[in-house]
């Protein structure tokens, strides 16, 4: 037998047994749906507009802050720490160096449009990305203006969940390290990850064309809320290490690289997560390693991607066909009887 032979058959023996076991196979699927779809390029596209769209939303609090709460400026602080929370390292970077425009009208309204206008195109984005690894068909996703309320609507729903997850973090952070302090840490934590799995929830319901059903996108927001806590734990040791040398090497750039990365990797966890939602509920595997032979898997998935780009009015849409026009004094088919 030639060597090529001899790989040829080794490489089927290794595809056959990750097929035969689900523990395996599962994986093995998530990460051809994952290199299908070429998350890391979906990725990027989110990381481009939650970073065009970040500093216009922080200039719009401060400055909302700064008109609210401006007899209280501790609270004033209190409640921006709050919401920087979520960038670990960087948080405090920015926070110096984001101030208000100004203190009349124009500062909020500058801050209103730029961040209308960034957070909606990464809302779009998040819209256009999800309904891709759902592999829902063009004719099938919502257009105008449902698209558009869908949009802030996604956008509210995030606000308010990392704020009110950020807040509950915030507390439980603030707990003693008595018996009574940890058991608080603990069920703060938790109610965290509840909310944050309520807010994944809703963010992906409002981005998923409604063709598919809420019930199958709870495993990925639970994932998606379950790693969002993960990298506020261990993500801290990350970014402080890319900060460190991009700053050594880039000096101010370094605070923008450092972000980029840690809104990445946000993204990428998103998505990791919705991809393992698609293949458990749309049984997407086993896949093959080395086609032929395909297995139905296989089929399933390529069936599907076919489908998505399927951009054909629906039948509701359809336009209707075209008719003759009625003559408004029709020719008799006929000769009345002679008299």
């Amino acid at each position: 037998m030639s060597l090529g032979n001899r790989i040829q058959a080794l490489t089927h023996r290794i595809d056959s047994y990750q097929q035969h076991r689900r523990w395996l196979a599962f994986p093995v699927a998530v990460w051809r749906k994952l290199s299908d779809d070429q998350v890391g390029n979906l990725a990027a596209l989110l990381t481009f507009y939650a970073f065009v769209s970040l500093f216009p939303l922080l200039l719009l609090l401060i400055t909302v802050l700064g008109f609210a709460l401006h007899r209280d400026p501790a609270l004033q602080q209190w409640v921006l720490n709050s919401a920087l929370a979520d960038f670990p390292v960087i948080g405090g970077e920015l926070r110096g160096d984001i101030h208000a425009v100004g203190r009349g009208p124009a500062g909020l309204v500058v801050g209103l449009i730029g961040s209308v206008l960034g957070a909606r195109g990464l809302a779009d984005a998040a819209q256009n990305v999800l309904n891709r690894l759902w592999t829902v068909p063009y004719n099938r996703r919502p257009g105008f203006p449902w698209s558009w309320l869908r949009s802030y609507g996604f956008i509210a729903t995030v606000g308010v969940g990392m704020a009110a997850t950020s807040l509950v973090t915030d507390l439980a952070a603030g707990a003693g390290s008595a018996p009574l302090g940890i058991a608080v840490r603990v069920g703060a934590l938790l109610l965290a990850l509840v909310i944050g799995t309520l807010t994944y929830w809703l963010a992906l319901r409002l981005a998923i064309a409604g063709q598919v059903p809420g019930r199958q996108l709870w495993t990925g927001a639970l994932l998606g809320a379950l790693g969002w806590q993960i990298l506020q734990a261990v993500g801290g040791y990350y970014i402080t290490h890319q900060l460190r040398h991009a700053s050594a090497l880039y000096g101010a750039f370094g605070l923008v690289l450092g972000l980029i990365a840690w809104l990445y990797l946000q993204a990428r966890v998103t998505l990791y997560a919705v991809a393992v939602d698609v293949v458990r509920s749309r049984r997407l595997w086993p896949r093959s390693l080395f086609p032929p032979p395909a297995t139905a898997g296989d089929r399933r998935a390529w069936d599907a991607a076919m489908a998505a780009q399927d951009r054909s009015p629906t039948e509701a849409e359809a336009v209707p066909e075209s008719r003759p026009p009625v003559d408004a004094d029709p020719v008799p088919t006929s000769r009345p009887p002679a008299a």
